[in-house]
């Protein structure tokens, strides 16, 4: 988009949309293969309870242990324990799972952004209705939704971290009280800003001529670097080339907006004498398609399959 002075195809912003959210499964999947079990480990931790029932045979209480892990569906168990597991290791399943809402939450604000410049809009029935008092409007509602639900989901990150730190020596009320609601609400929430999210993408609206036009109005603009290399390449000296661009690029943008009139910019540079040697070059110069760099490329998709 012309914010970054460089045009990037709705393609890309899809794409890096997609990337984060594969970032997300690599997380989540990491961390779902770094889970273990509490494992049998009595009241304490100590299976002194367990020793007991075996007559002291540390094989058959290990051999206990591994299979009631086995049974409960993990691959791996903490070898050490107090009265819980350590409740780290909710704090890291929590980040994990917040990582969902950071990204659904930029995916959508960014649509919110391109949805005020009318260049994107989210699925929209029929009959809905945007705002009940402007009969106009067409809110981005599920992306507003989806930013409301990931700011709590985020939220949630820092009351497992608490947990961990004030429990003291062993558990109390405090921790499992807190907990039973965390994690619920976190899987909860990540899961309707998935779906939500889903539902927006496959039903996602881009108009292609609004973009087309907001591109022409800013081409001028950003094809100022563009414009600088061709003169230096003609012999003009960059210093002096960059400060006839700077005073041009300010009045024109000062038709722009005090005026609303319209970018002016290449009449301008046509009417200067000093930029004769690219004149004729012009059209080729701000070629939309120069501004895209390797976007479109093959290379560049491949790196999300």
């Amino acid at each position: 988009k012309q914010w970054y002075q460089r045009r990037v195809a709705v393609g890309k912003r899809a794409c890096l949309w997609l990337q984060d959210l594969l970032i997300d499964l690599k997380q989540l999947q990491s961390t779902q293969t770094e889970l273990k079990f509490r494992g049998v480990k009595g009241t304490t931790g100590t299976q002194a309870s367990f020793l007991e029932l075996f007559n002291g045979d540390h094989g058959k209480v290990e051999e206990l242990d591994k299979l009631v892990t086995e049974k409960a569906g993990f691959s791996a168990k903490f070898t050490i324990t107090g009265q819980t597991y350590t409740r780290k290791m909710d704090s890291i399943i929590i980040n994990a799972v917040a990582g969902i809402g950071s990204t659904i939450n930029k995916f959508c604000t960014d649509l919110r952004l391109l949805a005020s410049l009318k260049e994107i809009e989210e699925p929209f029935a029929q009959k809905q209705i945007g705002s009940s008092a402007m009969p106009y409007k067409r809110n981005p509602m599920q992306s507003e939704r989806c930013c409301s639900l990931a700011r709590h989901l985020m939220g949630l990150t820092a009351s497992p971290a608490h947990t961990h730190a004030n429990q003291w020596f062993e558990r109390t009320l405090d921790d499992s009280a807190n907990r039973r609601i965390v994690i619920a609400e976190a899987f909860l929430t990540a899961d309707i800003l998935l779906n939500t999210a889903q539902n927006i993408m496959q039903g996602m609206v881009v108009y292609p001529k609004v973009i087309e036009k907001h591109i022409l109005e800013e081409l001028p603009f950003m094809a100022t670097e563009n414009l600088l290399m061709s003169m230096v390449k003609s012999g003009a000296d960059r210093q002096e080339c960059h400060e006839k661009l700077r005073v041009l690029s300010v009045e024109a943008g000062k038709q722009v907006k005090e005026f609303g009139k319209s970018n002016d910019m290449l009449e301008r540079i046509r009417g200067d004498d000093y930029f004769t040697p690219i004149h004729k070059l012009l059209s080729d110069i701000v070629n939309p398609s120069n501004f895209i760099g390797r976007a479109p490329h093959p290379a560049v998709m491949a790196t999300l399959r």
